[in-house]
């Protein structure tokens, strides 16, 4: 089964992540990751869903979600014209003996201790799904005490945006 993103734009009001995700459950289908934000517009959100399946399963997916009386418009990003980010992040233990070695990997990165106390650093990253996979396998030779993920979000490259697809799209 390959991995699919799904762009969907929402009207923002309460309950539309609960019909989405409803819609999902019902069908047995998974959802690997989920976040939704406001959009430019405060009258609408968008949610990017991170799924596996075969194409005919994801077609069914986005049929529905179209089908739902809150979803304004959905499209399934292509990931060579598409930019995906993830942020994460991890508190790992770190005491004095530890904290060059695990700064030497921030610097490698390209990412930032927020929180430091006398036992731990909190990293934060941001990057593509395997960025944020090497830091943590990295991480875990000093032991990580906590991981908070966001999830995948993402946008098509370049001058394309959502609302010059044709496809599902309300007036």
């Amino acid at each position: 089964m390959d991995k699919h993103v799904l762009s969907v734009v929402v009207k923002n009001y309460s309950g539309v992540l609960s019909r989405v995700a409803g819609l999902f459950s019902r069908r047995g289908y998974n959802i690997d990751s989920l976040t939704v934000g406001r959009t430019e517009n405060p009258e609408l959100s968008r949610m990017t869903i991170t799924m596996n399946g075969d194409s005919d399963i994801v077609e069914q997916v986005k049929n529905q979600l179209a089908k739902l009386e809150d979803v304004r418009k959905v499209i399934e990003l292509d990931p060579d014209s598409s930019v995906y980010r993830e942020l994460v992040l991890i508190k790992v233990n770190a005491d004095v003996n530890q904290r060059a070695a695990i700064n030497e990997i921030v610097k490698i990165f390209r990412c930032k201790v927020i929180d430091i106390s006398m036992e731990t650093l909190t990293i934060e990253l941001t990057g593509d799904e395997s960025k944020v996979a090497a830091l943590i396998k990295l991480m875990e030779d000093y032991g990580i005490k906590e991981i908070v993920r966001t999830g995948l979000t993402a946008l098509e490259r370049g001058e394309k945006d959502i609302s010059s697809h044709s496809e599902y799209f309300e007036t």
